[in-house]
C-alpha cells in the first residue's frame, strides 16, 4: 500500500519563524530618530531670549546676529535661516513675549465690569507697568526706530503688535455704546488713540514720569470729552 502522505514537517522546537535560540542575544530596536521638531523650537526660543537679553544690556545699535548666535549657543547661519535680520529677529522675541506676559501673568482678558472707567484705568495702568519694565522698555524703543526706517518691518509692527491690542480697547468702548455709556456717534478708534497715545509719547519722548496717576487722569479726560455716562443712563 501506497503511503500516505506525510504533514507538512513542523520546524523544531525553539526553532520556529522568530523564536530566539539559546544563548542569542534579542534583535536591537530600531534607534529612535532625533525630534527635529522640538530640537528646532529650543533652539528658537534661546534665539529669541537671546536677543531681547542682548538688547536690554547693549542697546539696540550694539546688537549683532553675531551676538544673539554665540548667547543662544547656535551657529550665525541658524539664524538666518528663519530670518533676514537682526530686527526680524527682535519683532518675533517681543511677539513671544507678549505671548508669555498673557499665560504667564495676571491677564485674563480686558474686564467688562459695567464700569468703563475703572476697565480702562486697570488696563492702562498694567501698560504703564510694562512700559516700565526694562524688559519690555529696550526691545518696544528698539522696534519702534527701526520700523521706522524699515516700512516692512513697521506694518509687521502694527499688525502683529499694536492692532490687536488697541482691538481690544476697541471692544471694550463698543460694548460701552451698546449698554449707552458712551454714545453710538463717537468715533471709537480716535476714541482708542486718544486713550493710549499720551501714554505712548509720554514713554517715547521721556517728556515726564509715567505713572498711574497718569493714566488715570488721560483715563477721565478722554471719557469727559466723549461725553461718557457711568450709568448709562
Amino acid at each position: 500500500m501506497a503511503d500516505s502522505p506525510s504533514p507538512a514537517a513542523k520546524p523544531p522546537a525553539g526553532r520556529r519563524s522568530g523564536a530566539r535560540q539559546p544563548g542569542t542575544q534579542p534583535p536591537a530596536r530600531p534607534a529612535r530618530a532625533p525630534d527635529v521638531s522640538r530640537r528646532s523650537e529650543r533652539s528658537r526660543r534661546a534665539i529669541l531670549d537671546a536677543a531681547l537679553a542682548l538688547v536690554s544690556e547693549t542697546g539696540y545699535d550694539k546688537l549683532t546676529i553675531e551676538a544673539i548666535a554665540a548667547r543662544a549657543g547656535v551657529g550665525k547661519q541658524t539664524i538666518y535661516r528663519w530670518w533676514p535680520s537682526k530686527a526680524a529677529v527682535l519683532l518675533d522675541a517681543s511677539i513671544a513675549l507678549a505671548g508669555d506676559a498673557e499665560t504667564e501673568g495676571d491677564w485674563s482678558g480686558f474686564p467688562d465690569t459695567g464700569d468703563l472707567a475703572a476697565d480702562l484705568k486697570h488696563v492702562l495702568r498694567l501698560t504703564v507697568d510694562q512700559f516700565n519694565d526694562e524688559k519690555y522698555d529696550a526691545p518696544t524703543r528698539a522696534l519702534t526706530a527701526a520700523g521706522a526706517t524699515d516700512p516692512e518691518l513697521g506694518r509687521r509692527f502694527t499688525r502683529e503688535l499694536l492692532e490687536p491690542a488697541l482691538g481690544l480697547y476697541e471692544e471694550r468702548l463698543r460694548s460701552a455704546v451698546a449698554a449707552g455709556q458712551v454714545g453710538a456717534d463717537v468715533d471709537i478708534r480716535i476714541a482708542v488713540e486718544m486713550l493710549v497715545g499720551p501714554l505712548t509719547h509720554r514713554w517715547l519722548q521721556r517728556t515726564n514720569p509715567l505713572t498711574h496717576a497718569f493714566a488715570d487722569t488721560c483715563v477721565d479726560q478722554v471719557l469727559r470729552g466723549i461725553g461718557a455716562r457711568p450709568d448709562g443712563g
